[in-house]
């Protein structure tokens, strides 16, 4: 058998340089392009051709001025023409499509919605658009605006929801007076209105509350909630829970509502028909979704969870 041509173990290197000989000569040391500006001739490995001219050279005559290019510009022309010749970004789009983005609603926000990343909340009850940091009806002081469009309330319809409104607002206004007066029963006499006999109140109220314990102690608040009946007649879910004094009114009614086990909409529905709304029962009206806990309610006060009761209003004169 013949034996092995010692060519067949040489390095991919001199592989490479071989296979890049050019036809004009079997030198490996040939590989590159010579600069063809005159009287240089530069043998260049890492040549650089000219896009006006199409002819090649080294590093030093690489430029129009260094080679004394003999279409100077060409290149620069050619891509301004391309640039002329791009379709615009709304060619061929709607009107519509082209004015989708636009800024927020709200009178004090300059938030461009419409956008991939920033996508516009419409509020059927003004008929407006907003952004997710406005869209609900009290960030964007929904009351105090007459809806727009197609979609406004007729007169006759507008003075039918004001009546069913003020109804409704009577009902709850007489439940709240049962309930607050309910509360000043509950506590210990004969001064229950007493700095003490809200702490011992507060303190019985500490033994069995239940919340999350990651909750500092200095920083919790004990408080009783309830919430109505899912059916008439039924008995409402009720319980003793405390909750961080830093949290918001919307994060409790969260907490209290997964407690206890009541159906909670309000991250999923604008309809004030299925929201929950927490209602101060010492206070005497619904709270607002943003306000502090540490701000509207003191430990063993009672909160009840309503639904269908429509924005914050002051429910009972004081």
């Amino acid at each position: 058998m013949a034996s092995p041509d010692p060519r067949e173990s040489e390095t991919s290197y001199i592989r490479m340089s071989t296979a890049a000989v050019d036809s004009r000569g079997t030198d490996a040391s040939l590989v590159g392009s010579h600069c063809q500006y005159a009287y240089c001739n530069q043998l260049d490995f890492l040549p650089f051709q000219c896009q006006s001219c199409n002819k090649t050279f080294c590093l030093e005559h690489r430029t129009e001025d260094g080679h004394k290019c003999t279409n100077p510009g060409a290149w620069a022309a050619r891509r301004r023409q391309a640039e002329l010749a791009r379709h615009s970004a709304g060619e061929g789009k709607r009107m519509r499509d082209l004015i989708g983005q636009k800024p927020c609603a709200d009178d004090n926000c300059k938030t461009i919605i419409g956008t991939a990343l920033v996508p516009g909340v419409h509020c059927a009850d003004c008929n407006r658009d907003y952004c997710l940091k406005h869209r609900m009806r009290e960030d964007h002081d929904c009351k105090n605006k007459p809806p727009i469009g197609a979609r406004a309330a007729t007169a006759a319809h507008a003075t039918a929801i004001a009546d069913n409104a003020r109804s409704a607002l009577e009902r709850l206004k007489l439940w709240g007076q049962a309930k607050k007066e309910q509360a000043r029963q509950s506590l210990p006499a004969p001064k229950p209105q007493s700095k003490v006999a809200r702490t011992l109140a507060v303190n019985s109220l500490k033994k069995t509350a239940k919340g999350d314990a990651k909750v500092p102690p200095e920083k919790r608040v004990y408080l009783y909630v309830e919430a109505e009946a899912a059916t008439p007649g039924a008995k409402p879910p009720k319980g003793e829970f405390f909750y961080s004094q830093d949290w918001s009114v919307g994060k409790m009614l969260d907490a209290a509502a997964r407690s206890l086990q009541v159906q909670n909409k309000n991250n999923m529905s604008n309809n004030e028909q299925e929201r929950l709304r927490v209602f101060h029962v010492e206070g005497g009206r619904v709270l607002e979704f943003g306000e502090k806990l540490k701000d509207v309610v003191q430990s063993g006060n009672t909160v009840v969870l309503l639904r269908g009761i429509g924005p914050p209003a002051d429910l009972i004169a004081p």
